[in-house]
């Protein structure tokens, strides 16, 4: 683990275009021999699985087939909020915690993609401290690639491989970019916004999206003076919130010193035995559902960005004239 200094991961340690152009094994010998070594807790077949599978590498669709019949073990926990929250701060603290607890804890950091390299910056993996020098705790950095929902289809799969490898909880740390960061809610089991007070009109922004998603609301750095105006300013908020039947917590942490972490985590555990005793198929067959309506917004944006058919054109035309709607052009597009 780098500390002291921003790191770059390379191009094709997360993009999945570039990285089917160069396929490796890093050592694996076959999907099946990769997924008994992951299962039988070794670290760095587990990196090297992890790595194929972000990279999506001819290699990857076996492996995630032979991953299969080992999953669904894990609580995933997506975490999110507006920048300068202390996200990497409180998952350092949570970490922390939950260890003492003795369970296993996989990590995905989800970092602003480099402008320059494409790769991750890894500011999040720097700050979390307690993952250092624990056999129990895997964490992996994971570039955005600008998807404007706060993750890339390459969380999902990293999220099979850390369940595969017996880790009891993963968190799911997002980029924290506001409000259009809500891809988390079709990937974790459990969905935790972090607030924090002085962030402005952070509240605001998360009632355009943010708090729609909140299973457990969470003001950090609570130790501030207006901390509880803060919190108070989320349990209004709430109100505004449609109406799903079930009651939001809202708590107080300070990351720094450890407070509220515990309270958190129990808030966690009581939803969790919620979610555990729904059909394991039907947690997993959500992500499998944000997977393919990702790749089919991704085929359709490509053949836009891409096209200069006749088509295509007359599409255009039409939405232009006002002859037809856009909604309209976009269920032709994918009719053709």
């Amino acid at each position: 683990m780098q500390r002291g200094r921003l790191a770059s991961i390379p191009r094709t340690m997360g993009d999945d275009k570039t990285a089917r152009q160069a396929p490796t094994n890093n050592g694996l010998t076959t999907p099946e021999d990769a997924v008994k070594r992951v299962l039988g807790g070794e670290r760095r077949a587990l990196a090297h699985a992890i790595t194929e599978l972000e990279r999506m590498s001819p290699t990857a669709p076996k492996l995630l087939q032979a991953l299969q019949p080992h999953l669904g073990n894990a609580l995933v926990l997506g975490i999110t909020g507006p920048p300068g929250a202390g996200k990497s701060t409180l998952v350092n603290a949570i970490i922390k915690h939950l260890r003492t607890k003795g369970k296993r804890v996989g990590v995905i950091a989800v970092d602003p993609s480099s402008p320059v390299s494409g790769g991750a910056i890894l500011g999040d993996r720097i700050r979390m401290t307690a993952a250092l020098d624990d056999n129990d705790v895997f964490v992996r950095s994971l570039a955005s690639r600008g998807y404007l929902g706060g993750l890339s289809p390459a969380a999902v799969r990293i999220i099979d491989a850390l369940d595969a490898g017996k880790f009891d909880i993963i968190l799911l740390e997002t980029v924290g970019t506001g409000q259009n960061e809500i891809d988390v809610a079709e990937v974790a089991d459990i969905r935790i916004v972090i607030s924090a007070p002085g962030l402005g009109d952070d509240i605001q922004a998360m009632k355009s999206g943010l708090l729609e998603i909140a299973d457990i609301l969470v003001v950090n750095k609570g130790d501030r003076d207006d901390a509880e105006r803060t919190m108070h300013q989320l349990i209004g908020a709430l109100s505004i919130r449609a109406s799903t039947g079930k009651k939001v917590p809202v708590l107080k942490t300070t990351a720094t010193t450890g407070a509220g972490v515990a309270e958190l985590m129990q808030a966690v555990l009581d939803l969790g035995v919620e979610i555990r005793s729904a059909p394991q198929a039907e947690r997993r067959r959500k992500r499998a559902r944000y997977l393919i309506a990702r790749a089919a917004a991704d085929l359709v944006a490509g053949r836009i960005k891409g096209g200069s058919t006749k088509g295509l054109n007359d599409l255009s035309d039409a939405v232009l004239a006002g002859t037809l709607r856009p909604e309209d052009a976009a269920k032709k597009l994918l009719k053709d």
